[in-house]
């Protein structure tokens, strides 16, 4: 909560003017609680898992019903009906009543422990920026391991085996997993905040982007104008759906969103052999089609 009583004394405390959005924070804020601030992580999530895969459910049905978007879609073979899709999102949407939204209004503790802060100044860009990347970075390191403990024998068929039921993920499929695997992954989720604590405000923005970046790369297509393609080693789509080909006996791939630890540690290797095999097969038929046009012209 803001300890200040109006934006004149909260000016003053400063020693300078609110910004627009400082004043606009502070008649939203200023007579709610950081408990009750907190929550609206819960709003947040309800409107990422339930709007940002709805994009890719048009492309999904525009393909199946006209051949539109084909040449994007990395298994093409794969078709889901509206129906299949509704029922992943049911199924998302369950286990956020269950499992997500009691989590997040039994955490405040946590955020009161970390000292995220909510009151003013707001953080800058110069700010925001920095911390988002280190949270990243974090994150995808330490989500790394957790993904591969899933890959093991016990942790494949007693928790990781329903994340992979989909082959060819869909965007509503991200958070789809077993509840056991919701919350250990919100541990990686909640390492970077707590090492390296700023505002409210960047924590929200930490949480959507980061379930956004996981709908994005559960998505099933590999768009060529996605702005995530000039991020360096950033993964993907088309990175992550080759762990889900292989399914169960996946030891690639495990990166969240970065590819550098599965360099460093030699678990990309399949899915490189993989592309590299169909480059060589896509340039043999290069050659050979053109070589069968020579023959016909003669």
């Amino acid at each position: 909560m803001i300890p200040y009583a109006t934006v004149e004394e909260a000016s003053l405390a400063l020693g300078r003017n609110l910004t627009w959005l400082e004043t606009v924070w502070f008649d939203y804020s200023a007579t709610k609680s950081d408990y009750y601030l907190y929550c609206h992580n819960i709003l947040f999530l309800f409107l990422v898992f339930s709007l940002a895969p709805l994009p890719l459910v048009f492309v999904e049905l525009a393909r199946s019903a006209s051949g539109w978007f084909d040449r994007y879609k990395i298994q093409p073979k794969v078709n889901y009906s509206f129906s299949e899709m509704f029922q992943c999102y049911k199924d998302v949407m369950k286990m956020f009543i269950l499992v997500v939204g009691p989590l997040q209004l039994v955490s405040y503790p946590s955020i009161q422990m970390i000292e995220i802060r909510s009151g003013l100044p707001l953080p800058t860009i110069t700010e925001i920026l920095p911390q988002l990347l280190v949270y990243f970075l974090i994150e995808d390191y330490t989500n790394y391991w957790v993904h591969r403990f899933f890959h093991s024998k016990w942790g494949y068929e007693k928790i990781h085996r329903v994340h992979h039921e989909y082959t060819a993920p869909i965007g509503y499929a991200a958070p789809y997993a077993h509840w056991a695997e919701v919350l250990l992954l919100g541990i990686p989720t909640f390492l970077g905040p707590a090492i390296a604590p700023g505002h409210m405000i960047t924590f929200w923005l930490w949480i959507a982007l980061r379930q956004i970046e996981a709908i994005e790369t559960h998505s099933g297509y590999d768009f060529p104008w996605s702005p995530t393609k000039y991020i360096p080693f950033y993964g993907g789509a088309e990175y992550h759906d080759y762990h889900h080909y292989v399914g169960g006996q996946s030891q690639s791939n495990f990166a969240s969103v970065f590819t550098y630890c599965d360099y460093i540690y030699g678990t990309d290797k399949g899915y490189r052999f993989q592309k590299k095999l169909l480059e060589q097969i896509k340039e043999s038929s290069k050659k050979s089609n053109k070589y069968n046009g020579e023959i016909k012209s003669e």
